[in-house]
């Protein structure tokens, strides 16, 4: 486990701003509209409503999240990677802790616009993240590690496991929040869906007449293969080279500025794949 100052510092920084803005969006928007938003910090929240409304407790927001967190951790440790587990943990110790100190204060108090905002702060707040190799903790890394094992993206099954704790708020706080924090859920999700595309994966045609180019810059990006095919042109019926490969959403990009660059006649089609069976590689996390 190395450590890289300018890598290291830049991944710290990210971290620290991506948990003032949960901090900040839990005292603001979800406290304001009595919202439980799924995971371990809607769990931590319902249980401290539990606490202080049936036993008249006042149980501080770090102390139930980092209890919460001891076994989404340890997965992390024991079958993501130490140093995104690290860095994981220190979101979470600080979230809770800058959650208890600062103070709240009302934006709105309509709880539909709360539901809706409070969820794109949520997402961009758990993308920030994810962007540097750490999470927020809780299903986060259930959905990571079953993003990684399965080669599939998690995050709207994480999305179901949450309607599960909502419905436990529902039971017992009332159905209105707790329908509303399914919303707030939804739009975090889709939040996530757009800034975070890791785990999301894109099927690349390129017709071109340089193919071995192409394939290698391929490779050097993204570190996958390509297969060739061989084809003919139906204007000047003459032979054209077709490269076919699959890359994750978020190289997609700078693999087609690349092959721009390498043969810039070269005609590039670009599809979602939704579903994809076999080796696919991904990049470990330390």
């Amino acid at each position: 486990m190395k450590f890289q100052i300018k890598e290291d510092g830049k991944r710290l920084l990210v971290i620290c701003v991506a948990a003032t803005i949960m901090a900040l969006n839990i005292k603001t928007f979800v406290r304001t509209g009595g919202l439980y938003p799924g995971g371990a910090t809607g769990l931590t929240i319902l249980i401290q409503h539990v606490a202080e409304v049936y036993f008249h407790i006042v149980i501080p927001y770090t102390v139930v999240n980092i209890l919460l967190n001891a076994v989404p951790v340890y997965i992390g440790f024991r079958f993501i990677g130490k140093k995104f587990t690290m860095y994981s943990c220190l979101m979470i110790v600080l979230t809770g802790f800058l959650t208890d100190i600062i103070p709240a204060y009302v934006i709105t108090y309509d709880t539909l616009l709360i539901s809706v905002f409070g969820g794109i702060i949520n997402g961009v707040a758990i993308s920030l993240c994810l962007s540097v190799d750490a999470t927020s903790g809780g299903t986060d890394f259930i959905a990571i590690y079953m993003s990684d094992k399965k080669g599939m993206d998690s995050w709207n099954m994480v999305l179901g496991l949450n309607v599960v704790i909502l419905s436990a708020a529902g039971l017992l706080f009332g159905w209105d929040k707790a329908l509303y924090s399914i919303v707030f859920q939804f739009v975090s999700t889709q939040m996530l869906h757009m800034l975070y595309q890791k785990y999301q994966k894109k099927t690349l045609f390129i017709v071109t007449n340089k193919p071995q180019d192409v394939c290698q810059v391929i490779d050097d990006i993204s570190n996958h293969g390509a297969t060739v095919l061989e084809g003919e042109g139906s204007y000047e019926h003459c032979e054209r080279n077709v490269v076919y490969s699959v890359v994750s959403s978020a190289e997609c990009k700078k693999v087609v500025h690349a092959i721009r660059q390498t043969d810039p006649k070269a005609f590039v089609n670009t599809l979602q794949t939704d579903q994809l069976s076999g080796r696919f590689y991904q990049k470990p996390m330390e």
